[in-house]
C-alpha cells in the first residue's frame, strides 16, 4: 500500500508541472510564433530592447525598423526574433 501511494503521488506532481509549467509556456511559444508569422508592413512594433517603430521591409528573417520622428527618424535592420510584441490591432 505504501508503494502504491508513493506511485500516485509521483504522477500528481508530474501532473502539476506539467498544467502549471510546461502547458503554459507551450501555448506562449505558439502566440510568439503565430504573432511573428502574421507580421506585415506597417505594423509598429516593441524590440526586446523597448524600442518602438514601424515595419518599413520584410524579408525572411530580418526587418527594417523606421524609428523616431520628424527629421530625427532612423531605421533599423533587427532580427525577427528580436520583437517583443506588434501594437497594432488586427481586425
Amino acid at each position: 500500500m505504501n508503494n502504491i501511494g508513493m506511485i500516485v503521488y509521483i504522477v500528481l506532481l508530474v501532473a502539476v508541472f506539467y498544467f502549471m509549467l510546461i502547458r503554459p509556456q507551450k501555448k506562449q511559444q505558439k502566440a510568439m510564433k503565430a504573432m511573428l508569422d502574421n507580421l506585415a508592413v506597417g505594423d509598429k512594433i516593441v524590440t526586446v530592447g523597448g524600442i518602438h517603430g514601424k515595419i518599413l521591409k520584410m524579408k525572411d528573417d530580418t526587418v527594417v525598423l523606421e524609428t523616431g520622428s520628424g527629421e530625427a527618424k532612423s531605421t533599423l535592420t533587427l532580427s525577427r526574433n528580436s520583437i517583443a510584441s506588434c501594437l497594432t490591432v488586427k481586425e
